[in-house]
């Protein structure tokens, strides 16, 4: 079973996840554009009993980070926790994802991936290509 592990860019807070996730997503909402000083976000999300993580962690509204560094690498949740790919240690090449959301706010100059695309959350009604 393959393991993969991350952290932060100081070092403090580690992690590791077992396993293959059980998905894989790229966000263009407006939270994880400003949390992440980025166009969007890649992401991939495990069975929380998967994951283990050390060093101290602080939350703001369930988004994950370094108190010392400010790094974003997960938000734990009670049955899945979803990790930041850019947060892995090694570059995840084999994590490919294979959904966008809040393509509303997608910026012009990116073009949609080749996945089921939504308007919203991947729950959200407003979607295409599923």
């Amino acid at each position: 079973m393959v393991t993969r592990t991350g952290g932060c860019l100081c070092g403090k807070v580690r992690y590791a996840v077992r396993g293959e996730p059980a998905r894989v997503g790229l966000c263009h909402c407006a939270d994880c554009r400003k949390e992440s000083g980025s166009s969007f976000v890649t992401f991939a999300v495990w069975l929380t009993e998967a994951f283990s993580s050390s060093g101290e962690l602080k939350l703001f509204h369930g988004r994950g980070f370094c108190p010392s560094c400010g790094s974003r690498l997960f938000n734990p949740g009670e049955k899945e926790t979803e990790i930041r790919v850019g947060s892995l240690d090694d570059a995840p090449n084999d994590l490919k994802p294979e959904y966008e959301i809040w393509i509303v706010r997608r910026e012009t100059w990116l073009h949609p991936l080749p996945v089921p695309q939504h308007s919203g959350d991947r729950h959200d009604t407003g979607s295409s290509g599923d």
